[in-house]
């Protein structure tokens, strides 16, 4: 079975299961097409983390396919060009694209088909079109002024004939195709083994003609960004040799016979982990799904769980045997209480003291530099997750795979969305921008360093039963996405819910922690709901401070999963926005 934001990369996945492909060929061949499905949501240039389950390994595994900082951006070197944050769009923001590289290690490592195999349907779509959603149609007029007035590359791949394409039609990336085809053609000409094809195709990435295709046109062109300047850019073809895809081991929890895998605190994923660990002395049962208490309870619990990764998370040396540990959890409970925090209140595990960056005012999201789409302050910045009226406009994609031998994938690619970056001609599609989520200040876990990776957002998850391969998961979100995914999670586990219904239930987030995501605005308090959440509990919630948004009644959340169990594989996806789709047979 497969499940995926969108219904092409669903089928193209479950076309390569029923083709003899395992659970990792056909996660590949479906992430490929995503980036032609949803280009506005990720893109080649971006990057994917991804948890599986390896029947022949018997474990649990993370691809860090993130990529990491250039050698030369340097917190020195933004000052020296007067800026105090990393720039949610253009040049500037580019970590070393990591999707490729990621994508490649699985399929190498598990997977079992050839790399001409799994880029043929992505070449297919690129080549002859793919129906324009909506919000690609949506999300390219937002910017075309931008694409027409200062990125005239971006203007020639997303403009054809000058104009926005319209909800319906085809929209085509013929030079995105030709690249593909380009890698196979020298992936296949220099080895006659399928791993000497993979590993001559991540060299003509990251070392050939990708590589210079990408360090030229960071080094020679400049391009007017959020900050509303223009900046070239810092990576160069050193960057891009000296990085590669990696395997790790995941950080897991217990919970309620339930262990709960996630990537490490290089990624947002533990925050999930560290709501499991407050929940645990709290009786979920016995306030009932989506009770005032309940929903009450879940979201004081995330204001201290994000309050702890916006002081102590990064891709360095991180606390978390603490900040999971029984002890500290205890003492951090006594903050959940009966009116809600207007505070971000981060811990001191194991006596440490915590720091958080200087964080712009609270509710400058909407009118900081680069939001209010002047000629010098550009759109697309940042992550459009959800927009101020809480309806969420896309940032990033998710699929799921479940195979007939029971290994399992659950992969979150994102970045390198069409309006983060002008399109690089010769290649079709633009760079990153995920070193926006670094700070700026010395001396914190997440502060910019050369050859580190930024503090993504990005958070597949997986969790077994009773030691047994379970659940994958995962949404879309950006900051939402380890909440929406504990409520689908919490849903399951306490409400008795299918996989379906857990994905159609009401669901809630907060924003009142600061954004990850340029200009790093927070809205203290505030809670959005969609009002199929029942008026008694909102008014309720209300009533103990929080400051409830309410929303259309399928407007958050985006989670696709796949299952095995009890003997049967199960699979189900986000009704939300009409276009993801879960297929198994």
């Amino acid at each position: 079975m497969v499940a995926s934001t969108h219904w092409l990369a669903s089928a193209t996945g479950m076309s390569v299961l029923e083709r003899g492909g395992n659970a990792f060929d056909a996660a590949v061949a479906a992430g490929f097409v995503l980036q032609v499905a949803e280009p506005h949501l990720n893109g080649p240039g971006g990057e994917v983390p991804i948890l599986l389950w390896s029947e022949a390994d018997q474990k649990v595994s993370v691809v860090s396919g993130q990529g990491v900082a250039p050698a030369a951006a340097t917190i020195e070197r933004f000052t020296e060009l007067g800026l105090d944050i990393v720039p949610g769009t253009g040049l500037l923001a580019a970590t070393v694209p990591g999707a490729f590289g990621g994508w490649m290690l699985m399929l190498e490592r598990w997977g079992t088909w050839s790399l001409a195999e799994v880029l043929a349907p992505a070449i297919h779509y690129a080549e002859r079109g793919i129906p324009v959603l909506e919000r690609i149609s949506a999300t390219i007029e937002t910017v075309s002024g931008l694409f027409r007035e200062d990125w005239p590359t971006s203007a020639a791949t997303w403009l054809p004939g000058g104009d926005v394409p319209a909800a319906g039609s085809k929209l085509a990336n013929p030079v995105l195709a030709a690249t593909y085809r380009r890698l196979v053609a020298e992936a296949e000409s220099a080895s006659g083994t399928r791993e000497g094809q993979l590993a001559a195709a991540r060299k003509a990435w990251y070392e050939g003609f990708v590589a210079e295709a990408i360090a030229e046109f960071s080094a020679k062109t400049a391009w007017r960004d959020s900050s509303g300047e223009v900046h070239g850019g810092l990576i160069c073809g050193d960057d891009l040799a000296g990085w590669s895809a990696s395997v790790e081991e995941p950080l897991t929890f217990d919970y309620h016979g339930h262990t709960v895998c996630k990537t490490g605190p290089w990624g947002q994923g533990p925050v999930f982990l560290q709501q499991l660990a407050l929940l645990n002395g709290f009786d979920l049962d016995e306030m009932g799904h989506l009770s005032a208490d309940y929903i009450h309870t879940v979201t004081e619990v995330a204001k201290l769980a994000f309050a702890d990764r916006e002081a102590w998370y990064g891709d360095t040396d991180v606390p978390m045997a603490d900040l999971l540990g029984e002890p500290y959890n205890a003492e951090r409970r006594r903050l959940v209480e009966v009116q809600a925090s207007l505070e971000l209140r981060p811990g001191a595990p194991g006596g440490r003291q915590p720091r958080l960056p200087d964080f712009p005012a609270p509710g400058t999201a909407s009118d900081a530099p680069g939001v209010s789409g002047g000629r010098r302050a550009p759109q697309g910045v940042g992550e459009p997750t959800v927009a101020r009226d809480g309806s969420v406009k896309g940032d990033t994609c998710h699929v799921d795979v479940v195979d007939r031998h029971g290994n399992m994938v659950s992969a979150t690619p994102s970045g390198g969305w069409l309006q983060s970056s002008p399109t690089i001609p010769e290649l079709g599609f633009c760079l990153g921008t995920r070193a926006q989520m670094f700070w700026l200040q010395d001396g914190l876990p997440a502060s910019l360093r050369p050859g580190t990776r930024p503090r993504t957002t990005l958070s597949p998850s997986f969790a077994l039963r009773d030691g047994r391969p379970w659940l994958a998961f995962g949404t879309p979100g950006g900051d939402q996405q380890d909440q929406w995914s504990v409520n689908f999670f919490l849903a399951v586990v306490h409400g008795k819910l299918n996989l379906q219904e857990a994905i159609d239930a009401p669901m809630f987030h907060s924003e009142h922690f600061p954004s990850s995501f340029f200009p790093r605005g927070s809205r203290p308090g505030v809670l959005h709901a969609e009002d199929r959440v029942d008026p008694g509990v909102l008014a309720e919630l209300r009533r103990r401070g929080h400051e409830v948004e309410v929303q259309g009644p399928w407007a958050l959340g985006r989670l696709s999963a796949v299952a095995r169990d009890g003997g049967f594989i199960k699979a189900a996806a986000n009704p939300r926005g009409a276009q993801g789709y879960a297929v198994g047979r």
